[in-house]
């Protein structure tokens, strides 16, 4: 059976609920895979919540009443599914805000996502997500830029910044395998929730990593890459532009191993 479920601070959200919110750009979300009525880093979700409220609204809603919402949605919805998870303020976009504004959670609910199989290939185009740590809405380049890669016969699209650096892609993180290391993009982008689960979790196995610019000059045969995001901790990438990349099979399996060690979470 179909997963499709709106609600709207912890009920199920109607037309008039929803008819202001259909355009609204000034948001922030998080996304998550829920099995079995349980989600992995669920204190790292909640906390981008709670550090991009302060951010774009200079306060956050409890964290408490967010995972109520959640607890509320996710029991009604089904034991798996697709969760995302807004916070937006009254008054909206293009208004001048309030000392004090009201914070809505909107929560939707659709059916568990399977991620592509890999190996992918990527596009490297020049862009900088504006306030790259915040998880946002209404970001039209990453679409754009997802398909003029798919035209390009790639597969989708990597963010290089204005000094060269290579950050993120579209809706993905990205990091690096030499063998020993795992190396992590230094540059502005966004620290996804499985990008710091994996860094966690590798912490605890012991494996080596580290943080440094990669530029596509570091980009070798003896370089292995992988994306990741909410769907999946590692699809492999075998080219980035037009250099091959090392095999990232190996790669991927040490973190698909690293994320099952990170324990589910019910709301």
């Amino acid at each position: 059976m179909a997963v499709s479920l709106t609600h709207l601070n912890g009920k199920p959200a109607t037309a008039a609920d929803l008819a202001p919110l259909a355009f609204a750009g000034y948001a922030h979300f998080t996304a998550m895979q829920v099995r079995d009525r349980a989600v992995r880093g669920l204190d790292l979700h909640l906390e981008r919540l709670r550090r991009a409220s302060e951010v774009l609204f200079g306060q956050h809603l409890s964290t408490s009443r967010v995972r109520e919402y959640l607890r509320l949605a996710v029991d009604e919805g089904g034991p798996d599914a697709s969760v995302a998870c807004f916070v937006t303020s009254r008054p909206g976009e293009f208004m001048v805000d309030d000392t004090d504004p009201a914070l809505d959670v909107l929560i939707k609910l659709t059916d568990p996502t399977q991620p592509p199989t890999g190996p992918m290939a990527l596009d490297v185009v020049s862009h900088q997500r504006h306030l790259a740590g915040i998880k946002h809405v209404g970001e039209v380049a990453k679409t754009w830029y997802l398909r003029q890669a798919r035209a390009r016969g790639f597969d989708d699209a990597v963010f290089e910044d204005g000094t060269g650096r290579l950050s993120e892609a579209t809706i993905w993180n990205l990091t690096f395998w030499d063998g020993e290391t795992v190396i992590w993009p230094q540059a502005d982008l966004l620290p996804g929730v499985t990008m710091q689960i994996l860094t966690r979790q590798l912490a605890h196995l012991g494996v080596a990593q580290q943080t440094r610019d990669i530029r596509r000059a570091d980009l070798t045969e003896n370089l292995a890459c992988v994306l990741m995001n909410s769907w999946t901790p590692a699809i492999a990438v075998s080219h980035l532009g037009d250099r091959q990349l090392a095999d990232g099979t190996t790669f991927a399996h040490l973190l698909h191993q690293a994320y099952r060690n990170e324990p589910p979470t019910r709301p």
